[in-house]
């Protein structure tokens, strides 16, 4: 399904508010409730849209340290990809992980309460995995850029 204009301009808009209720959402598009409403369903339907999430503040929760984690696998095959990915899910301080190329096989994300909590998950969690050889760590001083929208 192509997006038109006004596809873009609801993603937009629903990105920087996902509280935004028909009758706002007409309003800023120049459309009626129910035919906003109807274009959000679409959209959602056909996998545009994934989901609505509230955006938490790390450090009022507590939650201290941001990194990322680079994971070299000295072992590779489908088996130990699948056992490190099941592990990965299991670990509520990793809030994003992805498959690279280059150097590292894993980059993680991780929020932690303090260094010896990034400290344990490093060697007691990441390292004790039988596939993994080294990790990586940089410690987050400062996000210039919030975790914004996608360019629509």
């Amino acid at each position: 399904m192509p997006l038109d204009e006004t596809d873009t301009r609801l993603l937009t808009a629903l990105q920087k508010d996902a509280h935004l209720t028909a009758q706002e959402l007409g309003e800023r598009l120049n459309m009626s409730a129910s035919q906003a409403g109807r274009r959000r369903q679409r959209l959602e339907e056909h996998g545009y849209i994934r989901g609505y999430v509230a955006r938490l503040d790390p450090v009022r929760l507590g939650l201290n340290v941001q990194g990322f984690v680079q994971v070299h696998l000295g072992t590779h095959g489908p088996e130990h990809s699948a056992s490190f990915a099941r592990l990965l899910a299991t670990r509520a301080e990793i809030v994003s992980a992805w498959t690279m190329t280059g150097d590292a096989d894993y980059l993680l994300r991780v929020y932690c309460s303090d260094l010896p909590s990034l400290n344990t998950l490093i060697h007691e969690v990441l390292l004790r995995h039988p596939a993994v050889s080294r990790v990586h760590s940089q410690i987050v001083m400062d996000q210039l850029k919030p975790d914004g929208p996608l360019p629509t």
